[in-house]
Order: structure tokens, then C-alpha cells, then sequence
């Protein structure tokens, strides 16, 4: 290969509602990022397809001379020894889809699948506010929830790559449906889809008087919630002090077990920062054993929130083509 041509990795952030992904260099600079819907109408074929033009499309519009070394995907349920999406509950896709044979077909180059939480979790440890820490949680908060667990420098895999489903834990008993086939759980009151369904709970007169009830009839976001809640409105302030303490209780329940240094926080409704942090903060003090209380630190992300996942999972690739390297000389 010619000394001035430089080898990049796409990391895709496949979620629930959006697929965002990158193209990373070894350093951990994105040099391009993009974003397309997860659209559940489409076939899940057809959506690889729309993908990879999208992504050999960035690739082509970088000016310079740039290589695709590898792909990496990050995913709910994603299976890094099997190389699949398993029964990812918020993706009306195949049970057991083999997403590392798709993009390996589809572009001829090293795959890796990964737990979106837990490329997170990378990201955060190489790149990001867990840096000097061996300890840790990452909390993504998106259309669902998810965690990577770090412990003792560690990232915490499993069986078969699922540990740390946090966002499958009960949090309420015989509470809300849950798109798994179970009710009540975390990530049914914490996370994009949670709190817009906390809000829909409302009393309806509690409703009519605040600035969400005009969004209410399918328009509703975490975004707008934000917002108001943002302006004092009294509906969404409560909300976001609803899910707070749901995740805060939990969080410290989560402490008691794995007993971490540090809670970080990322995805679009950590984008509310004080607003979501600070009720969760309160509650999960509230609640920890008091050998843990003053000992371990919850944070938002300082990563932007579109990178925190694609370089935890071009980081993956990136030690994965450094493992083929030194196995090959």
C-alpha cells in the first residue's frame, strides 16, 4: 500500500430508530459522519443494500487518498462471537441475522458485531470520560436502553456478547409492555420512548395545560419534552424527574452488584443533560448501600453523542486488524 493512503474503519451505530455511522482512523478522528432512518418497512436486506451505497458514497466524497479497512457494526443485541443481531427487540428484523456474512458479501472486507452499549463503553474508555478509569458503566439512552460494563480495565461480554441487558431488568412489577414479551421493564420508563409515554400517562387535565399537550396526537418526542421541560413546564419537569428516579433506584441497585467508580450517561436523552442528570443522581444516592455512598460518580457523556458508539465499535475493528497483523508476521 502507498505510504499516503490512509486506511479508515466504518462504524455504524445501528439503533432502533436511527443508523448512524462514521469513517475512523486509527487515532480515533471521524472524518466523516451520516445518518439514516432504521426503517422497519424495509426489508432488512434492502436496508443493508441503502447502507453500503451510503457508505461507499462518504467514502468516495473525502478528498485525499483513503481506504476501507474494515466494518464494524454496533447493535442492540449484537453478538460478537456469532456475528448476528439476536432477537433485537426493537428491530422487526430476522431472530438470528447474520449481519457480519451481509457486509462481508456486500464489500469483501473484515466485519465485526457488537453490542451497541458495549461499543460505547469502548469509546468512552479510549477516547472519552472513562480514559483513566477501570471501573465503569456506559448507559446509552436511546429509543431503548442499554450498558457496557467495564470492570477492572475489562470490557464484560458473556456467553455470547449480551451481558449487560440493564435495559431488560424489572424495574416495575407488571408495568409497562415491553416490545421483548416481558412488562415492566428499565428501559420501557427509561429512555426516548419511556418518557414520551410517561407524558401520555398524564392526567388528562394535567395534559391540556401544558406546552406538550398541542404534540400529543403522534408528534411527541423526547426532544419536545426536553424543551418544555427546558421553558418550566411543570408536565415535563415531572417526567423527567419520573424517569430519574426509576433509573436512580436501579442504577443503585446496579452499584450494590458490580460496584464501579463510574456511571457515564450517553444517547439522545442524555442530550438533556441537568434535566435527566440530576434527578438520577438524587435518587441513586438516595438509594445506595451506605458503603458505596460519596465512591462512585455518575456523569453525562462529553462526547457528542453521534461519535460515542462509532468509534467504540471502529475501535473493535481497529484491535481486531492490530490481533491479524501480529498472528500474520
Amino acid at each position: 500500500m502507498q505510504a499516503d493512503v490512509m486506511e479508515l474503519v466504518a462504524g455504524i451505530d445501528l439503533g432502533g430508530t436511527d443508523t448512524k455511522f462514521g469513517l475512523v482512523n486509527r487515532k480515533g478522528d471521524l472524518f466523516a459522519y451520516r445518518s439514516i432512518p432504521t426503517n422497519p418497512d424495509l426489508e432488512h436486506e434492502e436496508f443493508f443494500n441503502l447502507l453500503a451505497y451510503q457508505l461507499k458514497e462518504m467514502l468516495n466524497s473525502l478528498e485525499g487518498n483513503f481506504t476501507l479497512a474494515g466494518i464494524s457494526v454496533g447493535a442492540p443485541t449484537g453478538s460478537e462471537s456469532r456475528g448476528t443481531i439476536d432477537d433485537a427487540s426493537n428491530l422487526n428484523w430476522p431472530r438470528k441475522l447474520p449481519i457480519r456474512e451481509i457486509l462481508h458479501s456486500i464489500f469483501g472486507l473484515p466485519v465485526t458485531v457488537s453490542n451497541d452499549a458495549n461499543a460505547a463503553a469502548v469509546g468512552e474508555m479510549l477516547y472519552g470520560a472513562a480514559k483513566h478509569h477501570k471501573n465503569f458503566i456506559c448507559i446509552t439512552l436511546g429509543t431503548g436502553l442499554g450498558s457496557g460494563i467495564v470492570s477492572n480495565g475489562q470490557l464484560i461480554l458473556g456467553t455470547h456478547g449480551h451481558a449487560g441487558e440493564l435495559g431488560h431488568i424489572t424495574a416495575v412489577h407488571n408495568g409497562r409492555q415491553c416490545s421483548c414479551g416481558r412488562k415492566g421493564c428499565l428501559e420501557t420508563y427509561v429512555s426516548a420512548r419511556g418518557i414520551i409515554q410517561t407524558v401520555l400517562d398524564a392526567d388528562p387535565g394535567e395534559l391540556k395545560k401544558s406546552l406538550l399537550n398541542p404534540h400529543v396526537n403522534g408528534e411527541l418526542t423526547a426532544e419536545i419534552i426536553t424543551k418544555a421541560a427546558g421553558e418550566g413546564d411543570e408536565l415535563a419537569l415531572r417526567a423527567f424527574d419520573y424517569t430519574g428516579k426509576i433509573l436512580g433506584k436501579k442504577l443503585a441497585d446496579t452499584v450494590a452488584i458490580l460496584n464501579p467508580e463510574l456511571i457515564i450517561l450517553t444517547g439522545g436523552v442524555s442530550q438533556a443533560g441537568d434535566l435527566i442528570l440530576n434527578p438520577t443522581k438524587k435518587y441513586m444516592d438516595e438509594h445506595l448501600l451506605d458503603i458505596y455512598k460519596g465512591s462512585v460518580e455518575l456523569k453525562i457523556s462529553e462526547m457528542a453523542s453521534k461519535k460515542t458508539t462509532i468509534l467504540g465499535v471502529a475501535a473493535f475493528m481497529w484491535l481486531k486488524l492490530d490481533k491479524q497483523k501480529m498472528q500474520s508476521a
